[in-house]
């Protein structure tokens, strides 16, 4: 397993009966996890001073409950700023175990030697766009969702990297990946993290069973001769590392190197277990 475990600034305290305790800087947050499947007792005081709270609707969805929390607030990583605020379907606008991740490629582009240009496709609020920015990359982000896109330039700025080498993209993944072939755009590196399921800004329908290994296969095609990595997110229940490790060894095997897949986690404090948090398979150049 990959573990996130630099982060000063975030943590899991704990975590039981399907919630986790978190402390995002300042604050304290308890939000669902549908990998927390167990009951222990919650002792940390922390469970009672949360500063906000998420409760899931059976129904489906859900909301926030707010005690004291700020609209907006702060969290650093390294050298990177990331704005936060509680929104739609419990999240925050980061995925902290994604510094596992981040940590990973940001030594490689570092230690290439070379320009190294990154197409971060679903890139969200900019987490890995501004990692690899930071390592010294020029990248396109792209997003289906303007606001998403709008808030990662908000990062960018607040990180120092407003003038970094970076594109800005909204735009529906795949189909912004086929005008790239089309116009003989190439990558020494490809970073996916796409969601289960979703809607591009024309109403295109994702659905990530069935759309995840072509569009592999489509990125494959984009990459230099000697790319230096390729790394696929997924938070979807049914793809389990074996699955991705599967994937990405058929559409990259002409380029060599190695692959590896795991699932990502991050050390609950409390009691210094993992808390699994999804998988990641990953190509490194060879040498």
């Amino acid at each position: 397993m990959w573990i996130a475990d630099n982060w000063n600034e975030y943590e899991v305290i704990d975590c039981s009966e399907g919630e986790k305790l978190e402390r995002w800087g300042s604050y304290l947050l308890v939000r669902p996890d549908p990998q927390v499947i167990w009951n222990t007792p919650r002792t940390n005081r922390g469970w009672n001073e949360r500063n906000a709270h998420y409760h899931r609707s059976s129904k489906g969805g859900g909301e926030w409950e707010f005690f004291d929390l700020p609209e907006q607030w702060s969290i650093r990583y390294r050298s990177l700023t990331f704005h936060l605020k509680p929104f739609h379907f419990k999240h925050t606008g980061l995925f902290p175990e994604q510094a596992a991740n981040w940590d990973w490629f940001s030594e490689l582009i570092r230690h290439a030697g070379r320009p190294v240009k990154v197409l971060n496709l679903f890139a969200y609020t900019g987490g890995a766009t501004l990692s690899a920015a930071a390592a010294g990359a020029s990248v396109t982000h792209v997003d289906a969702a303007k606001g998403m896109v709008t808030w990662a330039k908000e990062n960018a700025a607040a990180s120092g990297l407003k003038d970094a080498p970076i594109r800005w993209i909204v735009d529906d993944c795949v189909k912004f990946t086929e005008r790239e072939l089309r116009r003989g755009n190439r990558y020494d590196a490809v970073i996916m993290d796409p969601p289960s399921y979703g809607r591009g800004p024309k109403g295109e329908v994702w659905k990530i069973e069935d759309a995840i290994y072509p569009l592999i296969c489509l990125c494959a095609k984009l990459l230099t001769k000697d790319p230096l990595f390729f790394l696929v997110n997924s938070y979807t229940t049914g793809l389990q590392p074996a699955v991705l490790s599967y994937m990405m060894h058929t559409a990259l095997k002409e380029f060599g190197g190695s692959i590896r897949a795991e699932e990502i986690g991050l050390t609950v404090s409390e009691n210094g277990l993992i808390l699994p948090c999804g998988a990641s398979g990953r190509f490194e150049h060879a040498g």
